[in-house]
């Protein structure tokens, strides 16, 4: 049994984490609110502009002067995995979802023999997929000097990768991240940019879309609108994922907060039984010595 200086000294060391653990939850909740905020007024424009792209994608069709980057290389052997994580930790599983779900995705690939190769945006994917997958690493982004994401920040690795593309280096490119829902929720999600691929407008009826004149030709715009349909994507998940992190952790260091509160008040329980022995100790020695004499 511990000493009751060793208790006091625990119960000091823990009260200590729960106000480290508390303010950490206070620094998220504020943090967090701005973030979501961001991440919610960005999907009217990705959906309205996946939107577009889907009608002119759709007009296209496999034409033979439609834009690479839509009807990709004629091959699917090698796979770029972009695996965009946060920089810091102390967020739940907010990381290892976002790995988890990478992981699964490589190894599918690599059974059916394809290639395999990974680009890292945040510190803590990369230390997660290391292990095993090191040598499939062909580059990282280090956003941990970045105050507030920008769209130049998602244009700077949509730069490197369309450069990759461009280099023959990759035939199928998928970003991962976490699609942010509520503060207990962030689903792990993969979304393949290259070749591009465009849902349908929800409510859109087969047949029912409106038939557009444009000028120039769809190629040319597509051809324009394609790499920014890249960067765009890439910002909606930078900007998801800042959302699922803040909301991640700040229920995490809740977690942590209450759980610090339930071992104070064990040990404190401790603490005091120890101490009552110790004085029952001390009185049946005194009882005994007076008796004694």
């Amino acid at each position: 049994m511990p000493n009751l200086k060793d208790l006091k000294n625990r119960i000091a060391s823990v009260k200590s984490t729960r106000k480290i653990t508390k303010a950490m939850q206070m620094v998220a909740a504020a943090k967090l609110r701005r973030a979501q905020e961001a991440a919610e007024e960005s999907r009217p424009y990705a959906e309205r502009f996946n939107a577009v792209m889907a009608g002119l994608a759709a007009s296209v069709g496999g034409s033979d002067t439609a834009p690479k980057l839509l009807t990709g290389t004629g091959s699917d052997q090698v796979h770029l995995l972009v695996v965009m994580t946060a920089e810091r930790g102390l967020c739940g599983g907010f990381n290892a979802n976002i790995a988890k779900l990478a992981r699964q995705h490589a190894d599918k690939l690599v059974a059916d023999g394809k290639t395999v190769k990974i680009l890292t945006v945040g510190k803590k994917g990369r230390d997660a997929l290391k292990r095993e997958w090191k040598d499939s690493f062909v580059g990282h982004v280090d956003l941990s000097e970045v105050k507030r994401l920008s769209y130049a920040d998602a244009q700077g690795i949509a730069k490197e990768i369309l450069d990759r593309f461009d280099a023959g280096e990759f035939d199928v490119a998928t970003i991962f991240f976490s699609e942010f829902q509520n503060v207990v929720t962030q689903i792990p999600t993969a979304q393949q940019i290259i070749p591009a691929k465009f849902d349908k407008a929800e409510g859109e009826a087969e047949g029912t879309a409106a038939i557009y004149d444009y000028e120039p030709s769809e190629e040319a715009i597509l051809a324009e609108l394609l790499p920014r349909g890249v960067a765009t994507a890439i910002f909606s998940g930078l900007l998801e994922n800042g959302a699922s992190e803040q909301g991640a952790r700040m229920s995490a260091m809740d977690n942590a907060t209450r759980n610090a509160g339930e071992m104070i008040d064990k040990l404190t329980i401790e603490y005091n039984r120890s101490r009552q022995a110790v004085i029952t100790n001390e009185l049946i020695e005194i009882i005994s010595g007076a008796e004694a004499l």
